[in-house]
């Protein structure tokens, strides 16, 4: 069998099966199968045996994926955020659309120490869209900033995307989480400067908490709380990021140290019972789980594709995009927000990297603007229906009125500002390459 029709069988085979929703991990197993018997035969599964023990298995900086879950794990169960979200509620309490402006600084922070959109998602979720709708917020701003400023945790650093990024990249670990620190922060203050015009030009959209509420509390006492329950998670961050910028520790190292500091917080801030404990070890290990199949699944299945000749033809049709070498770099990029509607972040990096960073690096660009910009793209993955898993973890814990098509126009205007940062980035690179220059030399 040809590439050409091996490619439209095994990418067809992966789109079936999703729409009949079964599992990403199966689905691509499955395909790797149907694409082995009709390609290049059975005797390639020896070669994908060898790969998936070769670049997941004894994959060493792979290690730091579950320890970085368990860091946000253990954050998350400590109860911190809730109280981070009160304290920073009541010192915007005279702001238009205070809150809506404090669920993009939360997420921001917990971006920066969880980096599991699932949890902050439903956390802020659960914490957030109820008052919001209480105190009169319009309805798509306040679920709309909620699941978009939630995905960043997937951008900006630790983030577990990254890591994988850089295990199936050339590009180090500390490189791109440098790089897609002040790509993650533009895209966070475009969200918060959003809330801002919005609630400016239409004040009803969101009106400030009443004065009656704010009056219970002074600043002082607020800036104590914000110490208490702000600074030790700034903590965490420096202490991981600081580690692995200053050299002190290696990707893995520094999920350790966050995992060990995370572990402080809950012991200081949780309830810190066996039972909660327990269910952290294994929430860690379901997440853990569901990442390593599809990695599993997704290593197998280019590893198919491309002894069948399909890697070759699908950069030969790359190639071949009208408007040269920047048509070819438009064309990949829109190809990873296309797919973003179908597959999650984890299937996508998987599917995509091998196919396109040959290219990438063929052509003379930037492997590491190049990554930051897919990370940046990606952040519609979750956003963009049918399969925007955002969608669906907003809609488990929405209160009743808040309906499936409201989350799907509610993404809109942040979907467009996504689309503006990556002009921004396109046309100004250094601000991706700058920070790890600088940093890393």
């Amino acid at each position: 069998m040809g590439p050409e029709l091996l490619t439209l069988i095994m990418f067809g085979a992966l789109l079936i099966g999703l729409f009949m929703g079964h599992p990403l991990p199966f689905v691509l197993g499955g395909a790797a199968v149907i694409g082995a018997y009709l390609g290049p035969g059975p005797q390639v599964f020896g070669t994908i045996v060898s790969n998936v023990y070769g670049r997941v298995m004894d994959n060493y900086v792979l290690v730091a994926i579950p320890l970085f879950i368990l860091m946000a794990r253990f954050l998350n169960d400590s109860g911190v955020t809730e109280r981070m979200f009160e304290v920073m509620r009541l010192l915007m309490a005279n702001l238009r659309g205070g809150v809506a402006l404090t669920v993009v600084v939360v997420s921001v922070l917990l971006a920066a120490t969880t980096g599991i959109v699932g949890a902050s998602i439903a956390v802020m979720g659960l914490i957030a869209l109820a008052p919001m709708l209480k105190y009169g917020y319009d309805k798509s701003l306040s679920s709309g900033v909620i699941m978009a400023s939630g995905s960043l945790g997937i951008l900006i650093p630790p983030s577990i995307m990254l890591v994988l990024m850089a295990s199936y990249s050339p590009v180090s670990v500390g490189a791109l989480f440098a790089g897609a620190l002040v790509p993650g922060l533009i895209l966070g203050a475009l969200y918060a400067a959003y809330v801002l015009v919005a609630c400016w030009l239409k004040p009803e959209w969101g009106p400030p908490v009443a004065p009656a509420e704010r009056a219970q509390y002074t600043t002082p006492r607020l800036l104590g709380m914000m110490a208490l329950y702000v600074i030790p998670p700034m903590g965490l961050i420096l202490g991981v990021l600081g580690s692995l910028f200053t050299g002190f520790a290696t990707a893995t190292e520094a999920s350790a140290i966050g995992a060990l500091l995370a572990f402080v917080l809950f012991l200081i801030f949780g309830d810190r019972s066996i039972k909660t404990c327990f269910n952290t070890f294994v929430e860690a290990g379901k997440t853990t789980a569901m990442v390593t199949f599809v990695i599993v699944g997704a290593t197998a299945f280019t590893g198919v594709f491309s002894r069948g000749g399909g890697m070759e033809f699908v950069q030969q049709l790359m190639l071949g995009a009208p408007g040269g070498e920047i048509g070819v770099l438009i064309t990949m990029l829109f190809l990873v927000f296309l797919l973003g509607m179908f597959l999650d972040w984890t299937g996508i990096v998987l599917l995509s990297f091998p196919i396109m960073l040959p290219v990438v690096q063929m052509m003379g660009y930037d492997v590491l603007w190049f990554v930051v910009m897919n990370a940046v793209i990606l952040q519609t993955s979750f956003l963009t229906p049918p399969f925007g898993y955002a969608l669906f973890y907003l809609k488990g814990v929405a209160p009743p009125g808040v309906e499936i098509l409201d989350l799907y126009k509610a993404v809109i205007p942040f979907c467009l500002l996504i689309v503006l940062t990556c002009v921004i980035l396109a046309l100004f690179p250094g601000l991706i390459t700058g920070l790890p220059e600088l940093l890393l030399g």
